[in-house]
């Protein structure tokens, strides 16, 4: 389950009785724009590319036999943890529990998400016209997804920064489920520290702004200057605080919870199939397949998910036939079975909120 990125640009929709039938409206004119086409091309080519990737994953299908009985119950439970994050992070920016609201329509855009190129932007507008549907105002959706999504993205940056240097100079690990699941747990603490650092106080958040100004404009020696970054990154900090208000931190707890149940799906796969991997890692082939999940060119990160988690597995020492079938039983759980359920979700939705007469149009 990917984080949806910050939407490039919701527009409203055009007024039903504003132009004539036969007069090309902006929003259409826009789905049929030059970078959309560019964009399909270079998915339909990058499916293509990753098509042998995919098919070697699927090809294990017959092994899912060779999994510990209780490994699929048990990583659905796990899967759902990490939805239900996401749910109550939501509540949390919205500041109202509308649970059926807030389930069925992040249900239904998450799935949206997962079919479309570059799908995170339409994914967040799905949702938000949702949930305007059920009685929230259009722009508080809105913003309260996109608060959501960065929390769940700052989480994501954050373990790579802290996973690769563990596990450079981490020491040995007993190869066994519960101290990788420790170790799983400890690490995520850890980075649930640092965003809570991020969201709590400024000078770190400046520093890091300045920082990379620095680092832009060294490496864009021969383009304008980029000012003031520091400031506009604690502008977006102050503003999810802003959002989240006193229940920030279990907003931080929620994003990072997120992940940390995900990885415990892919840490069950492993072990469900009889392999004994490094603890340390297997948080590192986590964190690659998370990052290579964002990459907006395919639906989902597919193919690319695939690719990277088998290759990362192997190259920790897994069996490429067990890292091919725990790569498996990881999609199958945390992108392929979310795709039905959404449709559900999203059918179920319109049963209990009709769609308004007139869109909600962004105030």
């Amino acid at each position: 389950m990917g984080a949806n990125p910050l939407p490039e640009h919701v527009a409203p929709p055009p007024d039903p009785g504003g132009a004539p039938a036969d007069t090309p409206r902006p929003g259409l004119r826009a789905r049929f724009s030059a970078g959309r086409v560019v964009l399909l091309v270079v998915t339909a080519v990058s499916l293509y590319l990753l098509a042998p990737s995919i098919g070697e994953v699927f090809s294990a299908w017959d092994r899912l036999g060779d999994f510990d009985p209780l490994a699929l119950p048990v990583a659905l439970v796990l899967e759902v943890a990490s939805f239900a994050c996401v749910w109550w992070l939501t509540a949390l920016a919205l500041r109202r529990d509308h649970w059926d609201a807030i389930v069925l329509s992040q249900l239904a855009g998450n799935a949206f998400n997962r079919v479309t190129p570059g799908g995170g932007a339409t994914g967040t507008a799905v949702q938000a016209r949702m949930l305007a549907d059920a009685g929230f105002p259009y722009t508080t959706a809105l913003t309260a997804i996109t608060v959501q999504s960065l929390l769940v993205t700052a989480a994501l940056v954050a373990m790579p920064v802290l996973v690769v240097p563990a596990v450079l100079t981490g020491t040995a690990v007993p190869g066994s489920l519960l101290p990788a699941a420790w170790l799983g747990a400890a690490m995520f603490a850890v980075v649930a520290v640092v965003v809570a650092l991020f969201l709590g106080t400024r000078r770190p958040v400046q520093a890091i702004g300045d920082g990379l100004e620095r680092l832009v404009n060294r490496v864009r020696r021969h383009r304008s200057r980029v000012t003031g970054l520091g400031g506009r990154l604690l502008a977006e900090r102050d503003e999810i605080r802003t959002t989240m208000g006193s229940r920030w931190p279990e907003a931080v707890a929620a994003a990072v919870g997120r992940w940390f149940f995900e990885y415990l799906v892919l840490l069950l796969a492993l072990f469900a199939i009889d392999a004994r991997p490094d603890p340390w890692s297997v948080l590192l082939a986590f964190v690659a397949a998370s990052v290579l999940g964002l990459i907006p060119i395919t639906p989902g990160g597919l193919g690319f998910v695939e690719a990277g988690l088998v290759a990362t597995l192997a190259a920790a020492g897994v069996k490429p036939e067990a890292a091919v079938a725990a790569t498996l039983l990881f999609r199958l759980v945390s992108f392929w079975l979310p795709l039905p359920i959404g449709a559900a979700a999203g059918w179920w939705f319109r049963r209990r909120y009709p769609r308004a007469d007139r869109d909600p149009v962004p105030t």
